[in-house]
């Protein structure tokens, strides 16, 4: 089996958005390892995004975190990334590193303290206008440790008077994009632990609200691909945060831990067009590299989407549907296995060199010399990690 022409031209228009975060320092809970080379700043963490976009093709956006990508003047950060032929995507926000949102923000029990939470989206929509991007992105962090600690009911009442203030303060052509998480930093409720939750916001907020799933934040043996076919139903699938997971909310290179989890993913994906850019899904990671170098972690990370997704493409739709017609339970998972089965790095590395790309990303990284060069460079200041 082979990939057609059309599969060709279906993956000519895929990218991927990495995040500014992958490039500092990140660790584990005891704690954060230091690289030579770490950016310092915005501009240098889009300086080693757009080696990742050199390299492949196939990242020329990086989404950003506020404040941890704050600057003076946000348009001239858009300008920069520009240049270094890349674009803003989606902006994050944070909710989880201040001491008022110890017991929430936008679901939190004090009106200050949710006034606090919306303004700062509001900066945030300032920042997309002055950047062009177009996504704000909001992972919510609260929740309830205890029975009893707060009132379910009543939290859901604030996030959604929060949720309305924001989406009523966005441009025609902005979207708000909202991830769940079933735990984590609260373990006896999240405020929005699951897709439903999500997806019932998102349609009280209106068009322009949709749901983010990140591939980490889902309980063991949850059938994430259902999920996507669902929310692709809905029209409501906005955006992916791709990663793998052994255990919980992992943030390992996406296809690491279960690449046949990724490629069931994106069959679900093919089968309506939604790899294609007028989808609106936007594909991106949310990955922290804690051990391994970084960009080499990310150009791995948008070479393993790209992999997985020729593989998807390469699946026999007619046959699959005949398969399923005629009740052939085995003929039709075979159809899968053939296309999964199928080695598809040569004809990936034949693509990359016709388009005047290095067949292999990685050995030309590490031959390029950006990381000694920057390692000797960037001497002086603070490098940027967690909290920064």
């Amino acid at each position: 089996m082979s990939l057609s022409t059309g599969a060709l031209d279906d993956l000519a228009d895929f990218s991927i958005e990495v995040p500014s975060w992958a490039y500092g320092n990140s660790g584990t809970r005891f704690k954060v390892f230091t690289t030579p080379g770490v950016p310092r700043d915005p501009y240098e963490k889009l300086a080693d995004a757009a080696q990742v976009h050199r390299f492949t093709g196939l990242a020329p956006r990086v989404s950003l975190h506020l404040p941890w990508d704050e600057v003076a003047d946000p348009a001239k950060l858009g300008a920069y990334a520009q240049d270094l032929g890349l674009r803003i995507g989606a902006v994050n926000s944070n909710l989880f590193q201040d001491d008022d949102y110890r017991l929430g923000s936008l679901a939190h029990p004090d009106a200050r303290v949710r006034d606090k939470a919306v303004a700062h989206h509001l900066h945030c929509l300032d920042v997309m206008r002055a950047t062009g991007s177009t996504d704000l992105k909001i992972w919510l962090p609260d929740g309830t440790n205890y029975p009893g600690q707060d009132s379910l009911r009543a939290r859901q009442d604030r996030l959604a008077d929060s949720l309305r203030r924001v989406y009523a303060a966005m441009d025609d052509t902005q979207r708000l994009l909202l991830e769940y998480k079933f735990f984590e930093p609260s373990f006896y409720s999240m405020d929005v632990p699951d897709w439903g939750t999500a997806l019932l916001h998102c349609l009280d907020l209106g068009e322009r609200a949709q749901v983010v799933l990140d591939t980490g934040h889902h309980a063991p043996g949850t059938n994430i691909e259902f999920i996507v076919m669902q929310l692709l139903r809905r029209g409501r699938l906005g955006a992916f945060d791709l990663n793998s997971r052994f255990y919980a909310d992992d943030d390992l290179i996406v296809g690491a831990a279960d690449p046949f989890q990724l490629f069931r993913i994106l069959v679900e994906i093919v089968a309506v067009r939604a790899h294609r850019p007028d989808s609106g899904v936007n594909f991106m990671l949310d990955q922290c590299h804690n051990i391994e170098e970084k960009i080499p972690g990310q150009i791995r990370s948008v070479l393993n989407v790209e992999q997985a997704l020729a593989k998807a493409l390469l699946v026999d739709a007619d046959a699959l549907a005949e398969a399923r017609q005629r009740g052939d339970v085995l003929g039709a998972n075979a159809v899968l296995m053939d296309a999964y089965d199928t080695d598809v790095r040569a004809t990936l590395a034949d693509r990359r060199e016709a388009r005047g790309l290095p067949r292999d990303p990685i050995a030309a990284f590490a031959a390029s010399g950006y990381a000694a060069e920057v390692a000797a460079g960037r001497t002086g200041g603070t490098q940027a990690g967690w909290g920064a």
